[in-house]
């Protein structure tokens, strides 16, 4: 499909110097990139609202809106060169000139979130949580874990579903519980016949029945389509108390996302991570050696949804020919991330296992 021109971009000129000021994560101001000139970002009053999940029809939701053609042209007012990025992106930079934007998106096709974290955590900072991250790692070359390694860090705010449920469970299982007795058995050794005894395992079953309350509070579903979701996943340990109003400002100089996964598939995506949570603590509620049968019906209601913004780093590297990705969470640092795999210490480590098994086996085949 044909590009189309987006509405002008919006762009935070310098009072000093008239360069296009970008978001800085230490000081939590727009800055200057070339006098260092700094103008405040106004705290914003909105604060978080739980959106109840089955209010809205399909026709009023923003999930069912159509979110625009596949890609966009930007005009850069400050050199006059145009720009085309992905139809799900709000913010970019121009590629001729540098200069940051922000998209100014004014119909209900392009509503905006509510709230976001702005990033804390500076691209320096960024690249020496990764550097420490990857000589923690056990089974990588040596060569990686002490070399540098060159990677383009990408500021994005990604899109993300936040979920609140309350639920009531009841289940049916079969409880089983070990118990042991003595027995006396016989065996030949060295071609007699000696009789020794043993302990013995065996299971005792019950059935048990129950009733489980739970609520599920902020269950944090990446909305976005473009990047692997278990990297993401991986760094959810974002603090959501400190969630503020969208402002265009603290996304300036950086990427933003639309989100490519709707509220529904998001809802989804965490029911199963619901389902999940409650079959494991139901399963400590019953407690026992052995569970069968386990039944569990399970309603929800008073589903509640957000729709934030999150700041993340996002790096490919290469080493030796490969591509690996590593993304840092820009509100805490926290590292995820593929790493490349030494062959020789994941050898030596199975060997060392193989080895461990083999004595082990010789003990109790000697002495058991």
């Amino acid at each position: 499909m044909d590009a189309q021109t987006q509405a002008a971009p919006i762009s935070f000129p310098c009072s000093g110097c008239g360069g296009a000021m970008a978001f800085d994560s230490e000081s939590q101001t727009l800055k200057c990139p070339y006098c260092g000139g700094e103008h405040p970002i106004p705290e914003s009053d909105v604060r978080p609202i739980e959106h109840e999940y089955d209010a809205e029809d399909d026709e009023e939701s923003p999930e069912a809106t159509d979110w625009g053609v596949a890609q966009q042209t930007i005009h850069c007012e400050s050199c006059g060169g145009e720009t085309i990025i992905p139809a799900l992106q709000t913010a970019g930079a121009c590629v001729f000139c540098g200069s940051p934007k922000v998209l100014s998106q004014g119909d209900k096709a392009s509503m905006r979130p509510e709230t976001m974290i702005p990033f804390q955590v500076s691209m320096e900072e960024a690249v020496a949580s990764f550097r420490a991250w990857k000589k923690k790692r056990w089974f990588v070359p040596n060569a990686f874990k002490k070399g540098s390694v060159k990677s383009k860090l990408t500021g994005i705010y990604i899109p993300f579903w936040t979920y609140d449920a309350d639920t009531a469970s009841s289940y049916s299982a079969e409880r089983g519980d070990y118990h042991y007795r003595t027995v006396t058995r016989t065996r030949t050794v060295n071609g007699k016949t000696e009789t020794y005894t043993a302990t013995e395992r065996y299971t005792v079953w019950h059935r048990v029945s129950g009733d489980y309350g739970r609520s599920f509070d902020d269950i944090l579903i990446p909305a976005s389509g473009q990047y692997e979701t278990k990297l993401l996943e991986k760094l959810g340990n974002f603090d959501l108390a400190e969630l503020t109003g969208y402002k265009p400002e603290y996304l300036s100089g950086f990427i933003a996302e639309r989100y490519s996964i709707d509220r529904r598939q998001g809802w989804e995506l965490a029911e199963e991570q619901i389902d999940a949570a409650l079959r494991e603590e139901i399963e400590g509620e019953i407690g026992g050696d052995e569970i069968r049968g386990l039944r569990i019906r399970t309603g929800i209601f008073n589903r509640t949804y957000k729709h934030v913004l999150l700041p993340v780093w996002n790096a490919n590297y290469s080493y030796r020919s490969k591509t690996y990705r590593y993304m840092v969470n820009g509100q805490t640092g926290l590292v995820a991330g593929h790493a490349p795999r030494s062959a020789v210490k994941i050898t030596f480590f199975v060997l060392v296992l193989l080895a461990a098994a083999a004595a082990a086996l010789y003990l109790y085949v000697q002495y058991g």
